[in-house]
């Protein structure tokens, strides 16, 4: 695919990710995931997935059940525990962040609703 074409398409999908957090702003008022952050997982989720527009309404619908189901400080202290795992470099300091049983337990929630998620908006 020529590169004009490819920036094309991606901006014409960062331009449907905005409207469709324009458009549901109303919907999610009383939603505690901040904005930057839902953006953030979805943009995330469609690199994952295609950055294509199936990829888009999967990945808004994922994040939707997980705020519907996971309080943000839950999500927050699992996603911060696993980019810090991941992160590597912090020799033995990551079982600071897998250890703990109240982190394990925020992480084990998270790829749970995350597997909810995905049944729920694969169809």
């Amino acid at each position: 695919m020529p590169e004009s074409m490819k920036s094309r398409i991606e901006r014409r999908v960062v331009l449907a990710l905005c409207g469709l957090l324009l458009t549901a702003a109303p919907a999610a008022a009383g939603n505690a995931y901040p904005t930057a952050e839902t953006v953030d997982y979805v943009l995330g989720c469609m690199a994952a997935n295609g950055n294509n527009h199936e990829a888009l309404l999967k990945c808004s619908c994922s994040i939707d059940f997980i705020a519907k189901h996971l309080p943000f400080s839950q999500y927050e202290t699992a996603e911060t525990a696993l980019g810090l795992q991941a992160g590597g470099g912090l020799g033995g300091r990551v079982a600071l962040f897998r250890d703990p049983p109240e982190i394990k337990q925020a992480i084990d929630q998270l790829r749970q609703t995350q597997a909810d998620a995905d049944l729920k908006c694969s169809g």
